[in-house]
């Protein structure tokens, strides 16, 4: 498949639950994630605040900060290019480009774990984006950071078409 079809594809698979379904299939994923040695020891995580078709994370990124954990979100800060930005409550949240909230941007940063999200995965790490290359750019250049992409099981597939500009996660969480 090529990466348009793939994305066809999983777009239709998600349109076989309803969105409480996906609710309900994102409690188990991010449980599996937090139980995870690297999130349990993570100190600064760079995670993503859900669209209404992925992982459900909202809840997530609040416990993690409530447990005094530094939370980053991606913020989106001009064509092809995203920075993080620290999580400081949901109320600190504006509508940001692709109707995503997201926190102010900060100029320096590290963090231990970014919890990746994708259209698809396969077990060798690859991911396919929604296909405008943020998340590539962006991981590109942070190499030093632990990946873990996050999806719903009907999303992990057997081969995801990936060229050389496209940064593969460590691992697959579903």
């Amino acid at each position: 498949m090529t990466k348009n079809e793939l994305r066809a594809y999983i777009k239709q698979q998600k349109r076989q639950y309803t969105s409480q379904q996906l609710r309900v299939l994102s409690l188990s994923v991010i449980n599996r994630l937090l139980a995870h040695p690297r999130m349990q020891a993570a100190q600064s995580v760079l995670f993503f605040h859900s669209l209404p078709d992925e992982v459900f994370t909202h809840h997530a990124i609040e416990q993690l900060f409530r447990q005094g954990r530094q939370v980053f979100l991606p913020v989106v800060v001009g064509d092809g290019l995203m920075q993080m930005g620290l999580y400081a409550g949901s109320e600190a949240l504006h509508q940001g480009a692709f109707h995503i909230l997201e926190p102010e941007p900060v100029t320096e940063a590290t963090v231990d774990v970014a919890v990746v999200p994708g259209v698809a995965f396969d077990a060798q790490g690859n991911r396919l984006g929604r296909g405008k290359g943020y998340y590539d750019r962006f991981l590109a250049l942070h190499p030093q950071v632990y990946k873990l992409g996050l999806c719903f099981p009907f999303q992990l597939v057997s081969e995801v078409p990936a060229s050389p500009l496209d940064v593969p996660v460590d691992e697959v969480i579903c």
